[in-house]
């Protein structure tokens, strides 16, 4: 299996299972309700903001793998979109598991060429060191998510 389509499965992996772990953030947030996600236990983020913190990042590697520029900055990977109902949590994460697909997919397209080459500029180093710590980044704050999800789960 060729690099690119072993780092797209680890997307994968990570956001729907069978990974080494054998965590991953489909599970992670199954059952868990709209209310349960945005409370903060213990003044750490939310379940609701890890989430959508980890998730900003996929979409900007995607843009940039799709020929966009590299837009994106930390500030803005901690907004929550308006959850005011269990709705609006599903479709939030309904988008999560598509822009996971989407980008997975474009990952499995690149060549050992372009997983070598600069992304976006020399500071940031290479497509593949930015996609591997994507997904790593992404593995730190899921196990801070299933930290907070058990001590809420104390907590009620």
């Amino acid at each position: 299996m060729s690099v690119s389509k072993q780092l797209a499965q680890h997307l994968r992996d990570v956001h729907f299972g069978k990974n080494w772990s054998w965590s991953n953030l489909k599970d992670a947030l199954d059952g868990l309700s709209w209310q349960e996600a945005q409370v903060s236990v213990q003044g750490l983020n939310s379940i609701a903001i890890l989430t959508c913190h980890i998730t900003y990042y996929v979409k900007v590697i995607y843009k940039v793998l799709e020929g966009g520029p590299l837009e994106g900055n930390d500030k803005d990977s901690f907004m929550l979109p308006d959850i005011k109902e269990q709705s609006d949590w599903n479709a939030l994460q309904e988008k999560i598991w598509q822009q996971a697909e989407l980008t997975a997919s474009a990952i499995e397209k690149l060549d050992d060429v372009q997983l070598d080459a600069l992304f976006s500029e020399a500071k940031y180093g290479t497509y593949f060191r930015n996609i591997a710590g994507m997904i790593e980044h992404m593995h730190y704050h899921l196990g801070q998510i299933v930290l907070i999800r058990k001590l809420l789960t104390a907590k009620v």
